[in-house]
């Protein structure tokens, strides 16, 4: 029914098109030297003539034209879908833009004909629309970056009193962020802001938090606590950014790329991801290697309770783990797998790719 009604509609456009292409055609000084229009029943006919031959030919056309209407809207959609309320919303800054530029610059488009003047301009009003939203969106980062360092004059406070200041941003992984470290050394004041957590992050705790897996489970858990904690606690500068990188898969991947964008630095406890963003110029600051150089937070002699969940490498080991994922190395443990113990600490490993406690059960 609907298909019917659009041929309907376009063969009366047809009609239109017709009459004002007809009108057009009639005032044209060497047509009417021709004198061949002269009489007004050969005016008429010649008029009808047009009308029908551009309504006949848009009525036979216009299932194509509907179906590639159609797709258009569903592709709209479907993009419109994938868009973040930011990005809609700058595009839609960016359309409003483009209309009033064009809008100016084709005035005087409106005095050329009296119909096909204002129907070329409503075509580049769209043209430009399209263009503008699509430029705004593509640079949405650069010109919200732009316009927080207008509004930052100094170190000043926002309203929850935080401090905000124009330092290096530092671009926070999942792995930090589990770790749970980066709170303390920020709450020390060793770290400024703003601290950068990317929202494919938040997206990744979410999934390790909502994981089948107990022990991956409990760290995701940490991980939204800590960053809770961050936010709510700690006297620094925090930004969630919103944006995405698509043609990019892995996460680590996308926060090298972020840091290159942002101009600015990666914090992480993931040797890999250390590497990788070396690689590519991108400055890092390995929690572990900060941990390196200071005292270990346990040492050998020292006394610790935990939870032996698995068989370790060798024959005899079992194996437990913090709550911020280091894994205890426990001597004779295999026995005691699924039992909570108290163990002494032996030594502790400490290299840039993580830390690991060695352990052997305490003697009773």
């Amino acid at each position: 029914m609907v298909k019917k009604i659009a041929q309907g509609i376009f063969g009366l456009g047809g009609v239109i098109l017709g009459y004002v292409i007809g009108d057009f055609l009639i005032n044209i000084p060497a047509v009417k030297e021709l004198g061949l229009l002269s009489e007004y029943y050969r005016t008429v006919l010649f008029m009808i003539f047009i009308c029908l031959i551009f309504g006949i030919i848009l009525y036979l056309v216009s299932p194509k034209i509907y179906k590639a209407i159609t797709e258009v809207i569903e592709y709209v959609e479907k993009n419109i879908q994938k868009l973040s309320i930011g990005e809609i919303v700058y595009g839609a800054v960016g359309a409003l833009i483009a209309l009033i530029i064009t809008s100016i610059l084709a005035k005087p488009l409106l005095d050329f004909h009296e119909i096909l003047g204002p129907l070329i301009v409503v075509l580049l009003n769209v043209i430009a629309a399209i263009i503008g939203m699509d430029i705004m969106i593509k640079k949405k980062d650069d010109i919200t970056n732009i316009l927080v360092n207008i509004k930052k004059n100094g170190s000043t406070k926002d309203k929850k009193g935080k401090s905000i200041s124009r330092s290096i941003p530092k671009v926070l992984d999942t792995s930090v962020i589990i770790d749970g470290r980066i709170f303390d050394i920020c709450e020390t004041g060793f770290v400024e802001g703003p601290l950068v957590i990317p929202n494919f992050v938040l997206d990744e705790l979410r999934h390790i938090s909502d994981s089948s897996d107990s022990l991956k489970r409990v760290r995701g858990r940490r991980g939204l606590d800590v960053l809770n904690r961050i936010q709510k606690e700690l006297n620094i500068e925090t930004q969630i950014w919103e944006g995405d990188f698509p043609k990019i898969a892995e996460v680590d991947s996308k926060l090298v790329k972020l840091a290159q964008h942002l101009n600015g630095k990666v914090v992480t406890n993931d040797y890999n991801l250390n590497k990788v963003a070396e690689v590519q110029g991108v400055s890092v600051l390995n929690i572990n290697e900060l941990s390196n150089a200071i005292k270990p937070v346990v040492i050998p002699g020292e006394e610790m309770v935990v939870d032996v969940v698995k068989d370790g490498k060798e024959a005899s080991q079992g194996v437990a783990f913090l709550d911020d994922g280091t894994m205890i190395v426990v001597e004779n443990g295999k026995r005691f797998i699924g039992e909570r113990i108290d163990v002494l600490v032996t030594s502790v490993l400490q290299t840039a790719a993580g830390r690991m406690i060695f352990a052997k059960p305490k003697e009773n």
